[in-house]
């Protein structure tokens, strides 16, 4: 038996198979090739359709002769943090959120024929962790980043009515606070209207085509804004881009979800809402050259400033046409190379590392739509309820700040090119709080836990702006603002756990659009909280934001509690049942997704 050392490495990997009874994993010192090191949880069980570790063996120590072995190991040393090594199977499958519980889900988890992963499908395929580590850094060069790609050109053009606002755009349409107030209402209610029809094409045509058709279309709305010429223009604009742009958010996450995990998620969404911000920083420079050009051509700034960003939006929208592939096993194309992007073996890892970590995604394929039944069936799913109610009040505490960000900071004295570059502290912190909590979530497993905090960070900050005194310090004022607009943004977390907790295609597609028609909601309720009457100081509006937090605070408990109360009766049926029952259940039963009894919902 070689010695021990605290930089030691277990000699060789040991592949546990349900034979295996007892344990003994030699100590090298020496060795120089070490397999990589996984940590084992033995407070959450592997299910076997990840592995195929029998489910007694993670509820009772490891039996093994302490005396022949010094470094043998056991549940003990689990907790204590000590590793052992795995290379048969994916590392997304060794973690404890897991999405279903049953312990031989792999028999009963055979996609549909015709969905487009099929011919990879192998329930016996196996890969090492270091080659899907690499394989997920190549999808979030490929994928991912041109994702956040198509937002930084949403955001361009659904946001830069903001810096407009600095440069008299109001005065020079002859109009006030609030009928911009009116058309931000109809823009984000035309915005909620197409969520839903937008997410039912994009599942029929497929995202990778749907998208770049979304994104040409708006882009000729948004450079048309350039020719308004008062409140009519102004709100018919609003209304298109609303219709057009609605959906486009959901429409992608139902697309990264053909490529990462329900784990890998979250943290995907959040670099997709710090490309959102970015966009916000680089605006903010691009407004700052922009809106000097006000002059040219006998036109204004702002008017300048709609035509080129409108512009660039196309272009991008053009090449997404021809980049995005409609999934792992479809990236060749004349454009992306007759060869694809993916070996064979790599598209294998992606099917069936994807379709471990949820089966459900396996029952439909990416061009094939929802029926009414379908459609109804997602609709009543009530499990998702708690997460809609979320959606319809957490972020409006934040909004009246997101919309006014550079009114409030004009009002307090800035010029148009200061106000331009003061806003981006407030997008940079926002960046960095966005990229911590989710951090936090995952690395802790806690998802409305951490929700809370948001509503905890911005508590505080609208109580100083209500009784904060009429001549206070417009500096004072300043980083008030600054740090509400940067209230931690929880969204991709939220959406993330949609996806996850939705448990099949159909009610993710639904369920996607519902959750960010009620979070539009809350945009519009949010956007009409500061009034006219109510300037400078918005006592009236403070005081309805004040009651919004705690009511927020509440409701994230409250799903918290719900989703593990859920859970934990379930846990207590199907560990009851014999691994006959549970055998007969997956065999016969109708439930389907989050419905199904051995179904987890995250919390």
């Amino acid at each position: 038996m070689a010695t021990s050392s605290a930089a030691g490495r277990f000699d060789r990997p040991y592949n546990l198979t349900s034979e295996d009874t007892s344990i003994e994993l030699e100590w090298s010192v020496e060795q120089e090739e070490s397999v990589p090191l996984l940590p084992v949880n033995m407070d959450h069980p592997i299910p076997a359709f990840q592995t195929d570790i029998p489910k007694e063996l993670t509820k009772r120590d490891i039996d093994i002769d302490r005396e022949e072995s010094p470094h043998s190991y056991t549940e003990a040393d689990a907790r204590a943090g000590v590793h052992i090594p795995f290379t048969d199977v994916s590392v997304t499958k060794r973690r404890g959120d897991t999405t279903f519980a049953s312990r031989d889900l792999r028999n009963y988890s055979k996609p549909i024929d015709s969905y487009e992963g099929r011919h990879r499908w192998d329930p016996e395929f196996e890969w090492d962790e270091k080659e899907e580590k690499r394989l997920v850094r190549k999808i979030d060069i490929r994928i991912c980043a041109w994702v956040c790609l198509t937002f930084f050109a949403l955001q361009l053009d659904r946001g830069n009515i903001t810096q407009a606002l600095t440069d008299n755009m109001l005065d020079d349409l002859h109009i006030n606070t609030n009928d911009y107030n009116t058309g931000q209402t109809i823009f984000y209610v035309a915005f909620l209207i197409a969520e839903l029809p937008s997410q039912l094409i994009s599942k029929w045509l497929g995202p990778d085509r749907w998208i770049p058709i979304q994104m040409v279309s708006w882009s000729l709305v948004a450079s048309m804004q350039a020719f308004l010429s008062g409140r009519g223009s102004f709100f018919a604009c609003r209304c298109l881009l609303g219709l057009i742009e609605g959906g486009f958010i959901p429409d992608n996450i139902l697309y990264l979800s053909y490529w990462y995990t329900g784990r890998e998620l979250p943290t995907r969404l959040s670099f997709f809402w710090t490309s959102y911000q970015c966009t916000s920083i680089v605006s903010a420079f691009l407004a700052y050259g922009i809106l000097h050009m006000r002059g040219i051509n006998g036109l204004a700034g702002w008017r300048w400033l709609f035509a080129l960003e409108g512009a660039l939006t196309g272009l991008i929208g053009i090449l997404a046409y021809f980049y995005m592939p409609p999934s792992p096993c479809q990236t060749a194309s004349w454009f992306r190379g007759k060869e694809g992007w993916f070996s064979e073996r790599e598209e294998k890892i992606m099917v069936n590392r994807v379709l471990r970590d949820d089966p459900s995604k396996g029952d439909m394929h990416n061009r094939q739509p929802l029926d009414l039944g379908l459609f109804w069936e997602a609709l009543k799913d009530y499990h998702m309820w708690p997460i809609y109610l979320l959606g319809l009040t957490w972020l409006i505490p934040t909004v009246p700040m997101t919309q006014y960000l550079t009114l409030q900071l004009r009002a307090l004295g800035f010029s148009t090119f200061e106000t331009n570059l003061l806003s981006i502290p407030a997008y940079v912190l926002f960046i960095i709080l966005l990229q911590a909590f989710t951090w936090v979530s995952e690395h802790f497993d806690e998802r409305f836990i951490v929700g809370l905090g948001s509503q905890i960070w911005a508590l505080p900050l609208v109580i100083a702006l209500e009784v904060l005194p009429a001549g206070a310090s417009p500096w004072d004022i300043y980083v008030l603002c600054i740090m509400l607009y940067a209230m931690p943004y929880v969204h991709a977390i939220i959406v993330a756990i949609t996806s996850r907790n939705a448990g099949t295609v159909r009610t993710r597609t639904v369920a996607s659009a519902l959750y960010n028609m009620s979070v539009q909601t809350s945009n519009i309720s949010g956007g009409n909280i500061y009034r006219n009457y109510d300037k400078p100081l918005y006592r009236k509006g403070n005081a309805a934001l004040i009651g919004l937090c705690l009511y927020n605070i509440c409701l994230f408990v409250f799903a918290k509690v719900y989703y593990v109360t859920v859970n934990r009766r379930r846990d207590t049926k199907w560990n009851a049942m014999t691994k006959e029952e549970q055998e007969e259940y997956l065999a016969t039963t109708k439930d389907r997704g989050n419905k199904r009894l051995d179904f987890r919902f995250a919390h």
